[in-house]
């Protein structure tokens, strides 16, 4: 009963091959490209994985980036599933104005930190709030109560986009990438210092609201490719989850076999 899930985002695509559809499943392959390489999927890195079961995918670079990964998977005969945002799925309510609009990926990240929340959950440490931090082309910081019920979130640019901007509307900030500092005393570090705060003071701003609103400290999880870049920084108590959406995934299949 192998699993095959696949992230679509919009710089790369990331891929992992589990042992069974099932939270904690067994890894047995994984990997990762940019979107250009794509094509190549079939003839290098799939062309030696045994044909998984099922296949699961999470896609936010749009149809056609999503018809030539279809392609790809013609290498096993296969025919994929794609998550689709709901007003409701693995123990996740959506509380977004429009249910369907949330991006997938977001949505999916937030069920997978729901079922990190559930399996830390004991007797005399009930189920507690979450804060779901991806740090990407762009970083989202989005709040799940301690029902599992998203509350809401934030969407602003990544480090890369901010960085480009100014670089686009100002003249002479094409510099070398700079060092976080408290008190930056060059043009690098000053450009590398500001986009780090940006991101870490919009997540701990969310972080205030979290936890005032549940009355307890949330559970913070920070995904995505520039995670660690971010993560030193950010002062607030916070895990690193590198397969926070695949955790998702997997408990979403989980949830659609059992019923």
């Amino acid at each position: 009963m192998s699993f095959l899930a696949i992230d679509i985002g919009n710089t790369r695509l990331k891929w992992a091959l589990y042992a069974s559809p099932q939270p904690g499943a067994v890894l047995l392959a994984h990997g990762a490209v940019f979107l250009e390489n794509i094509d190549q999927l079939a003839d290098s890195d799939w062309r030696a994985l045994p044909a998984p079961h099922s296949v699961l995918g999470c896609n936010v670079a749009g149809d056609a980036v999503r018809r030539r990964v279809e392609e790809q998977l013609e290498l096993w005969d296969i025919e994929p599933r794609w998550v689709v945002s709901s007003a409701q799925a693995g123990g996740v309510t959506n509380g977004y104005d429009h249910p369907g609009r949330l991006g997938t990926d977001r949505f999916v990240a937030l069920i997978g930190a729901r079922a990190h929340v559930l399996a830390r959950a004991t007797a005399e440490r009930p189920a507690r709030a979450a804060l779901v931090v991806m740090i990407g082309t762009a970083v989202t910081v989005d709040a799940l109560d301690a029902s599992g019920r998203f509350l809401g979130g934030l969407i602003m640019p990544g480090h890369g986009i901010m960085l480009r901007a100014l670089e686009g509307g100002t003249a002479g900030l094409r510099v070398p990438t700079g060092e976080v500092r408290e008190f930056p005393t060059n043009t690098s570090d000053a450009l590398t210092s500001g986009g780090t705060y940006a991101i870490t003071g919009a997540i701990e701003r969310m972080h205030r609201h979290l936890q005032k609103r549940e009355g307890a400290m949330p559970l913070t999880l920070m995904t995505g490719g520039a995670g660690w870049k971010v993560s030193p920084t950010l002062d607030i108590e916070h895990e690193l989850v590198d397969s926070l959406i695949f955790d998702g995934m997997l408990a979403l299949q989980s949830h659609r076999l059992a019923l």
